[in-house]
Formats: structure tokens, C-alpha cells, sequence
């Protein structure tokens, strides 16, 4: 019998690519476009990460209603300027090629909507180093980061036992273990320790150069 193979999924915005610039004009477009106040530099790094619609309803004082239409206004300007305002992390395509050549097949596992993901891929030329590109749909579904790792997990026939999830937020941690796999957090996105504390990772993951490493130990 074949030994299953080593597989990484790996998350976008704060673990491959710093897309504060890009996500948060685009959050402040939004809400001008709806007349609302524009909100602060703490509520917009928070966005960072979770679906968007959840962020922006928590803007509008839950107005679930409001929060697809800012939505709406919010892909209207990511689309076109904002996906591209984004800086990919020193560091990150030496370290994708460190897990590539050491046998790790690689899928990006991401809740912006995927087409978004092929075009900051392609951009940035990071596309070379994953199988396929999965992200969430513009009608909702995939959205959910425990939702996406099953459902790529099952498309992609993936054991949990040789897969490891690489992202820096909570809702990658919360989706790696709830589909039984391990998780490596990362250091210079977007969580917080006090976030990593609550919701604790199999590994912290201080430095890009680290990333490699700290991968195989866990997929080991």
C-alpha cells in the first residue's frame, strides 16, 4: 500500500499575504457608500480573517440585511483595486518551495471567495505551489473555515492524520480541529497571543523561516 502523502492547507490573508491595505480601504468604501460611520483601525484588523458578511453585520449593529449590501459595495472596489493593495511576507515563496521539495503537496484553504484567491495567486506568482485553489463561493457556501477543510479534505481524498493546517486566526484553528488535523499557527499575521492562548495551535510558528521546519516536525 501506498503511504498517503504529506498535504498542507494553507491559509491567504495574514499567513501568505499582509492584506490590510487592500481589505480595510475596502471596508471603509463600503460603509461610506451605506452613509455609516467608518470604523476603526481595531474592528478593521479584526475583520482580517472570519467571512466578511460576520464582520460587517458586527459593524452594523447586527443588521444582517445591511451587511450583505455592504458586502456587495465592499467586492465592488476588492475586486478591481483592493486585492491587489496586499504585500506578500519576506520570505514566504522560499519557504512554499522548502515544503514542495520536501514532498508536501499544498492547497490553499481560504474563506475569501476563490476566484479572488486565483487572482492574488497569480499575481504574486504563488500559484505554481499549490494543487488546487480552494476558497469560499460568491453565494456563501465554503465561507465557514470547518466547512471548507471538510469539504476539501473530502474532495481531495486528504488523510487527517498526514495533513496540517497553516493559517493565523482562530477560525483556523477552530477548522483544523474540528476536522482532526493539526494546525500550525503563525506568528506575523493576525492573531493575537491572548487569541492563540484561548484557542491553542499544535505549534506557534514565530518566524517565516521557521515555517518549513515546524511543518515537517508536525507532518513527521
Amino acid at each position: 500500500m501506498t503511504a498517503a502523502k504529506l498535504t498542507a492547507l494553507v491559509d491567504l490573508d495574514g499567513t501568505l499575504t499582509d492584506p490590510y491595505p487592500g481589505i480595510s480601504a475596502s471596508i471603509l468604501y463600503a460603509l461610506e457608500k451605506l452613509d455609516r460611520p467608518a470604523a476603526d483601525e481595531l474592528a478593521l484588523r479584526a475583520a482580517i480573517g472570519p467571512p466578511l458578511e460576520g464582520s460587517f453585520a458586527a459593524m452594523l449593529d447586527g443588521d444582517a440585511i445591511l451587511a450583505k449590501v455592504a458586502l456587495g459595495h465592499y467586492r465592488e472596489r476588492f475586486g478591481t483595486i483592493g486585492l491587489y493593495e496586499n504585500t506578500v511576507f519576506d520570505g514566504i515563496p522560499e519557504a512554499l518551495a522548502d515544503l514542495r521539495d520536501s514532498g508536501v503537496q499544498m492547497f490553499l484553504a481560504s474563506s475569501k471567495p476563490r476566484v479572488f484567491c486565483e487572482r492574488i495567486l497569480d499575481h504574486f506568482d504563488l500559484t505554481r505551489f499549490f494543487a488546487v485553489v480552494h476558497g469560499s463561493e460568491f453565494d456563501g457556501r465554503h465561507s465557514d473555515k470547518s466547512e471548507l477543510i471538510g469539504h476539501i479534505l473530502s474532495v481531495e481524498a486528504i488523510d487527517p492524520e498526514r495533513c496540517v493546517m497553516i493559517g493565523d486566526r482562530r477560525y483556523d484553528i477552530e477548522g483544523a480541529r474540528s476536522n482532526g488535523i493539526k494546525v500550525a499557527a503563525v506568528g506575523w499575521g493576525y492573531g493575537t497571543g491572548e487569541e492563540f492562548d484561548l484557542f491553542p495551535p499544535d505549534v506557534i510558528v514565530p518566524e517565516v523561516a521557521d515555517l518549513a521546519p515546524a511543518v515537517l516536525r508536525l507532518l513527521g
